[in-house]
């Protein structure tokens, strides 16, 4: 771990020239850009890769926007009073056009280093495992944009310096999903342990290419169980690919960023450092307008969650790490109901006044929210809940049952990975699966309610992923908000909207994407998200 945060502090250095090149839009600009002759010439590919997880993790960026503000709002993680930045909460707009930036950071930071990297060593033998781990890591920061928006440019994206290629069509969502799921395949199989890696440089697995084929085939996973709506046949192809490949075993093969204090801003939590800076920040002691939500809390309480107070305090144990075993009790957690203001609440709880702001309950600081907690990008808890569903379908010849147990069992330990050191024992993990039982003599439905109410408490903080398993599942059953004014008509919102900026820079193939997926509206449903 010390080396780990030396290497980023030396690494920040060298990289100056590379983010400063680098800084520039997906399409507007694409030609001044390849042509200037203060490029980087001779670009440090493992410093490059280091960069891309980084950023890539959404540390140090705004890309975290869309991750916060907007899915971890929709799927009920939190709730707001602000009619601004928690745009979520109340399927309204923004009026900084934050639904953007997820997009624009894509595009004009991490992608083009995964780009170039690729082509920089995709024809040398000896440097086969960096073609395929950039080759996985690309598939997953390309399948984060397309699940938020829909169809995005992919094929030929970022190939302006490459190619000579400045104006960029999207590309359709099943075209996507098809090329991503045969790059998931050929990277896996072309691994080999013999070759040469990214080393220290790979802050995920340490160039551990026995760990990345596991990563790609739970990947594979998770993106075939994607298409169970839009392609039933296809997902079972896929979904059996990556079962028969190998997939996570264990907790030490899941995929995450350590992060460091928030000083270094290469290798930061910047979505936790948000909410520690505006939302519920200790100086406010309580009134600030930002809590976790009532949907989240009441989930938590209903189940006899012991990662309740792991999750959870009220703002004195914010302030002061010490009151923590006072300010986490379980009886005293409750969550902000979504989908209201300083005003509208005051219909469901009339004496309301923003004092008593103080009685909610916040993300614990100390531990998930901390700016140290790391980005989780897959863990084996998902793919055990995903192997119970496929089992479910009959795709797996292996007992459901066992593997929502193996899932739910792997989240509560993943809980010594937080800062914290706290740790949910053995006896606390029986007793929550024996309250919370498979349903094994139940429906269909039954059984997926079960997994994926999991999956839910699960991706807490993984919410772009939260936010894309409720629109494939249904599941959690979340109650929809209808704030006044709202954009939806007090419907969940399917997707995000392109970055406004599009319309200008790209406007051929904005409207061409537009035209065949459909309105450019939170309500219109991307390909794999089928009625």
């Amino acid at each position: 771990m010390k080396k780990l945060r030396t290497y980023i502090r030396k690494m920040s250095i060298k990289l100056a020239s590379i983010v400063f090149i680098l800084m520039y839009s997906c399409t507007e600009g694409f030609q001044e850009m390849n042509t200037n002759p203060l490029a980087y010439t001779n670009p440090i590919v493992n410093d490059m890769f280091a960069y891309a997880i980084a950023r890539g993790s959404l540390s140090g960026t705004d890309g975290d926007s869309v991750d916060l503000r907007y899915c971890s709002s929709l799927v009920q993680f939190f709730a707001s009073l602000w009619t601004t930045r928690w745009y979520g909460d109340k399927y309204n707009q923004d009026n900084m056009n934050f639904w953007g930036r997820l997009f624009d950071q894509g595009y004009t930071s991490y992608l083009k280093e995964i780009e170039q990297i690729i082509s920089l060593v995709k024809d040398d033998p000896e440097l086969v495992n960096k073609y395929a781990i950039a080759r996985i890591w690309r598939v997953f920061c390309y399948h984060r944009i397309t699940d938020i928006h829909g169809d995005i440019p992919y094929s030929k994206a970022l190939k302006g310096y490459l190619e000579n290629i400045y104006k960029v069509d999207y590309d359709p969502q099943s075209e996507i999903y098809a090329d991503m799921l045969k790059e998931l395949e050929e990277a896996a199989n072309s691994l080999n342990p013999s070759k040469a890696s990214y080393g220290n440089s790979d802050f995920i697995y340490q160039g551990n290419t026995e760990k990345w084929q596991k990563f790609a085939y739970s990947l594979m996973l998770r993106l075939g169980m994607r298409l169970t709506k839009v392609d039933p046949a296809m997902a079972e192809i896929w979904v059996k690919k990556a079962i028969a490949g190998g997939v996570m075993q264990s907790n030490e093969d899941v995929a995450l960023l350590i992060h460091t204090a928030n000083e270094n801003r290469l290798n930061y939590n910047a979505t936790n450092a948000f909410i520690w800076l505006h939302e519920m920040n200790v100086a406010y002691k309580g009134v600030h307008v930002s809590k976790l939500s009532k949907t989240f809390i009441d989930f938590l309480i209903e189940h006899n969650d012991p990662r309740l107070p792991i999750y959870s305090t009220l703002w004195e144990g914010n302030a002061d790490q010490s009151k923590l075993s006072e300010t986490t009790l379980p009886e005293i957690q409750k969550g902000l109901p979504n989908g209201y203001d300083e005003v509208t609440i005051k219909s469901i709880i009339p004496d309301w006044n923003n004092n008593m702001l103080k009685e909610y309950s916040e993300i614990n600081r100390w531990t998930i929210g901390s700016t140290t907690a790391p980005t989780i990008f897959q863990d084996y808890s998902e793919v055990e809940l995903l192997l119970s569903e496929a089992a479910l379908r009959g795709w797996n010849n292996s007992d459901p049952e066992i593997h929502y147990e193996n899932g739910v069992t792997a989240e509560m330990e993943m809980i010594t990975k937080l800062p914290g050191n706290m740790e949910i024992s053995q006896s606390s993990i029986n007793e929550y699966l024996s309250l919370n039982p498979f349903p094994s003599s139940g429906t269909f439905e039954d059984k997926m309610k079960c997994i994926h109410y999991e999956m839910y408490i699960a991706h807490f903080m993984n919410n772009i992923e939260a936010y894309s398993n409720w629109r494939r599942t249904g599941y959690p059953e979340l109650t929809p908000t209808n704030w006044p004014g709202n954009l939806t008509n007090g419907t969940i919102p399917r997707r995000i909207p392109y970055p406004t900026s599009e319309q200008v820079s790209n406007p051929d193939a904005y409207n061409a994407a537009i035209q065949r997926q459909g309105p450019d509206l939170l309500t219109t449903r991307i390909w794999w998200d089928k009625e």
